[in-house]
């Protein structure tokens, strides 16, 4: 998870995933919809397919990346965004 609260007015945080395949990557997308939903926080939109290897949800102030291996080696969001603070790593 990244704050770019001080670099963007997009949203203050990116969290950025990886699932292994198509059917991982819908089921965190769907899982984290579900989750929000209990909360009754409702996600703004929802781009990309699972099968694209890139889901995007947008949640108003955290933007949620759900990346294959290949697609999130390509975009490299933790590069672009490396002056911002890394909130949460794991790996």
């Amino acid at each position: 998870m990244l704050d770019i609260r001080e670099a963007s007015v997009i949203a203050d945080f990116f969290v950025i995933c990886t699932g292994a395949n198509p059917r991982q990557i819908q089921a965190v997308a769907d899982a984290v919809e579900e989750r929000l939903s209990e909360l009754h926080v409702w996600t703004r939109g929802r781009e990309g397919e699972a099968t694209s290897g890139w889901v995007l949800l947008d949640c108003s102030d955290v933007i949620v990346h759900i990346f294959g291996p290949m697609e999130r080696e390509f975009y490299r969001l933790e590069r672009l965004w490396s002056g911002t603070p890394t909130v949460v790593y794991l790996q």
